[in-house]
């Protein structure tokens, strides 16, 4: 999969604002600054604007961040968000890193009724499933789910903080620098293809 660099962000970071916007994140997004590396957070949308405003957004960086902590799922928006980046993944348009803070990897993708991020799913499920659509709906979420956590991701578990966002930068530091190689690759075939057209002669007849 190649996903272009030059796209506005390098990095989108999803995340349930609530809970983690003014500790754990405010490590991650200075690591990232002090890495040079350019990401979005929601915090710079304007207030007002509907989802599909934001999703541009996702649709303009090549790695996405998903944070899940307990309350991640209380919110449509983020499991709506969720459900648009398995789209651009399966399309091979994005690169997700899953980041499992204070949560684990079993608990995200099957979420249950043991554990307080799977009762903050169903719970949101169960006021959204009114309608055949929302429920159309709530199998896209957990299909985005158990397809994020089948990626490689980084868990807070036997972790200090500090070292927990140290890998965090690394992997994407490490993601990154796939997607450039990928796309140097892909420029330069593209590149041997031009000249071999350009001196291709057509047989005479």
């Amino acid at each position: 999969m190649a996903v272009s660099p030059s796209k506005v962000h390098q990095v989108f970071l999803k995340f349930r604002g609530e809970q983690l916007r003014y500790n754990f994140l405010s490590h991650v997004t200075d690591a990232l600054e002090r890495h040079g590396i350019k990401f979005f957070i929601d915090k710079y949308e304007q207030r007002g604007k509907d989802l599909k405003h934001l999703l541009v957004r996702i649709e303009e960086s090549s790695i996405a961040l998903a944070i899940f902590s307990s309350r991640y799922p209380e919110s449509r928006w983020c499991m709506d968000e969720l459900v648009m980046m398995k789209k651009l993944v399966d399309q091979g348009k994005l690169r997700v890193i899953p980041i499992f803070y204070k949560v684990t990897a079993e608990e995200v993708k099957k979420p249950t009724r043991d554990n307080e991020f799977g009762r903050n799913f169903w719970r949101l499920a169960e006021l959204v499933s009114t309608t055949s659509s929302s429920r159309d709906q709530i199998k896209h979420w957990l299909e985005a789910l158990e397809s994020i956590c089948d990626k490689m991701g980084l868990s807070s578990e036997e972790s200090s903080e500090s070292d927990f966002v140290y890998k965090i930068v690394k992997e994407v530091k490490t993601v990154k620098e796939a997607i450039d190689i990928e796309e140097e690759e892909k420029s330069f075939w593209g590149e041997i293809l031009k000249i071999k057209v350009r001196n291709f002669q057509f047989p005479t007849t």
